[in-house]
Order: C-alpha cells, then sequence, then structure tokens
C-alpha cells in the first residue's frame, strides 16, 4: 500500500535520515522503534509530505481523497473547545463531512463519550490521544501514522489505545506507530523497523525478532517461587513472578514441565531492549 525507497533528509545540524526505505500493508500493524532523536518524525512528516525529503520517494497505492491520516508528536487540539467541536472544525479543513451524524461517528469509533461537552483541556491524555486519531481518520484514509501514541499514558491507557489500534487494524487500515518503548510495540505489531541515528539498522516480522534475540523471560504464576522444575533456569525470583534464563527454543518444554507440576502460568514476558535490537544490524 505504502513503499518508500532510499529516504535521506539533510538538515544544517546533519543528516536526519539516511537512505531509509520501509513498506506498509493493509490490515497490518508496522512499529518504528528507535531512541528520541533517531528520526522517527522526520520520516513520518516526509511520508505525510509535510516535509521534502533530499533523496528517495514515496509512493501510496490510493485513491482515496485522504490516503494517509496521522498524529505527528502530539494531537493539536483547541483546547478551549469541546470534542465534538474541534472535530467539526478540522472536517470543515478537509473537506469531510460535518453533519453530527457523521461526526458522532467518529466519536463513537475511538471509543469517546458522546455526552461530554467540556473542554478538551479537561480530557485525560489517552482521550485527547482518540480525538488525535478521530481527527486523523477523518475522510476515511487507508493509512494511520501515530507518532509516540503511547507517550504519558498510564498502563491502563496504554492496553485500550493497543485493543483501538488493533480494531483498525482488523478494519484493513495499514497502521504505522513510533516509539522509543520496546514493550509496547512488541503487544501490538506485526513488523518492526528499528532505527538509529537516521538509518534503519535492523527489521523483520517481530515475532521473529523477538525470538531469534530473546533469552530471558518473566513467568507468573501462583507461588512459582515454589517451583522446583524452574529452579535450573531461575536468575531472580518473586512469590508470584521468576525471571528465567532460556533460550525461545526451550520456553514451551519449561512451561509443559510447570504445568505437570501444577503450576498454571498466567503470564510470559520476553525481557528484550532497544539496544539489544541495534545492536544487531543487518
Amino acid at each position: 500500500m505504502l513503499h518508500a525507497k532510499g529516504l535521506t533528509k539533510i538538515y544544517s545540524s546533519g543528516k536526519a535520515l539516511d537512505s531509509v526505505s520501509i513498506s506498509l500493508k493493509a490490515g497490518s500493524i508496522s512499529g518504528l522503534l528507535g531512541k528520541n532523536g533517531a528520526g522517527k518524525s522526520t520520516l513520518f512528516k516526509i511520508l505525510c509530505n509535510l516535509v521534502t525529503a533530499d533523496e528517495g520517494k514515496v509512493e501510496i497505492n490510493s485513491n482515496r481523497k485522504k490516503p494517509i491520516g496521522a498524529v505527528i508528536e502530539h494531537p493539536g487540539l483547541y483546547s478551549y473547545l469541546n470534542a465534538y467541536d474541534n472535530l467539526k472544525i478540522f472536517a470543515s479543513m478537509q473537506n469531510a463531512p460535518s453533519d453530527r451524524n457523521s461526526l458522532e461517528n467518529y466519536l463513537r469509533m475511538v471509543g469517546l463519550p458522546l455526552d461530554r461537552k467540556d473542554p478538551v483541556q479537561n480530557f485525560s491524555m489517552g482521550m485527547k490521544q482518540r480525538l488525535g486519531i478521530a481527527i486523523a481518520l477523518l475522510n476515511d484514509p487507508e493509512i494511520l501514522i501515530l507518532d509516540e501514541p503511547f507517550s504519558g499514558l498510564d498502563p491502563i491507557g496504554v492496553a485500550s489505545l493497543i485493543t483501538l489500534i488493533k480494531k483498525f487494524a482488523s478494519q484493513g487500515i495499514a497502521i504505522f506507530i513510533s516509539s522509543h518503548l520496546m514493550a509496547e510495540l512488541h503487544k501490538c505489531c506485526d513488523y518492526l523497523y528499528i532505527i538509529d541515528n537516521g538509518a534503519i539498522v535492523n527489521h523483520g516480522p517481530t515475532f521473529q525478532l523477538i525470538n531469534n534475540l530473546v533469552s530471558i523471560y518473566t513467568l507468573t504464576a501462583e507461588n512459582i517461587s515454589n517451583s522446583s522444575v524452574v529452579k535450573k533456569y531461575a536468575i531472580h525470583f518473586e512469590k508470584n513472578n521468576v525471571t528465567v534464563n532460556c533460550v525461545s527454543g526451550e520456553m514451551p518444554i519449561l512451561l509443559k514441565e510447570l504445568l505437570e507440576e501444577g503450576f498454571q502460568v498466567t503470564a510470559c514476558v520476553p525481557n528484550i531492549t532497544l539496544e539489544q535490537l541495534l545492536k544487531n544490524d543487518l
């Protein structure tokens, strides 16, 4: 649906992007993982035609009036207006349907209440993110770009936003999300691009990248610290959690042994850092 090849952008301060190539597919969630200042926002601005690349090109296979909807850096809202009036102004700017039924439908799509009449300055960060996404979805784009959407959200807000993002992907929208935090992207992305100093240094299916590199997991089960099976793998114990050193191929065996021992594992979380992914250069 979207293909970018060899995107390079140079500012007076240095090279922001260095021959970056990415592809986005309909119904797929792709992640862009990198440290602050790695070039994530610059890439998004080029994809949205807000900044011109010095080299390279972007090809979008779409016939829609607005192929891409985006929230870059933070939702640009009118803080003194309510959600409905914000949406109405942006619909007018984009020449999108602005009748009450259409606007209320967008609010429903992102899970915002229709009865909130107070200014959005009273909204939580999660609600502001949802309103920003509603604005990005005006005119029904096929691609949704979200720049650091989890920033400032509490764990409940993160989980709720991930559920919303997955819902839109299931409707065929191609979604591209950036973050400097591994955990959030690991939970929702089908494919990951790792960016460092303006260059893509690693990429691949999320499961494959994690599976190839991870060797430490955190397991959760009631009273798992009493398990004898897990002791040969354990490097840190708590009452209901244990951190184990175990390659991915051994994990199904360990989980089976724990179940046979009477411990039902309710969570198995791979511990992997951005630094590990950055070191595994292409």
